[in-house]
């Protein structure tokens, strides 16, 4: 049984960081791509990040590129989200994905999820 938990999340003010982490079991965590994602109340979830197993390239939204950084422990089955600078608009559900073969940004197509954690941004 595959499960992925993420953790790190919290309320911040504007301008700090915060890591969340998403511990995954029940796979091969170092065949799988991951992603992270984030939905804010009243909006679609959408893309932030994600890292493909092979060669470990990394893909951005362009809203947080240059102040979000994915990261992965294959030894820890863990993946991260380093997020620096954080804004109001940062607030949201963060959710981590876990696919075999997809890397991008369409949430549908990833196979496993996380429950999320809740990053609240205050200005």
């Amino acid at each position: 049984q595959v499960q992925l938990v993420e953790s790190g999340g919290g309320l911040v003010q504007a301008g700090d960081s915060l890591r969340l982490s998403c511990a995954a079991s029940g796979l091969t965590f170092s065949n799988y791509n991951l992603g992270w994602f984030r939905q804010a109340p009243g909006k679609e979830r959408e893309f932030v990040a994600s890292i493909r197993w092979i060669g470990g390239s990394t893909y951005y939204a362009n809203s947080v590129k240059g102040r979000f950084t994915i990261s992965r422990d294959n030894a820890k089955n863990t993946v991260y989200l380093q997020m620096n600078s954080l804004k109001p608009e940062d607030t949201a559900v963060y959710y981590c994905a876990a696919d075999w073969h997809y890397s991008g940004s369409v949430d549908n197509d990833y196979k496993y999820w996380g429950q999320g954690t809740q990053v609240t941004v205050s200005s």
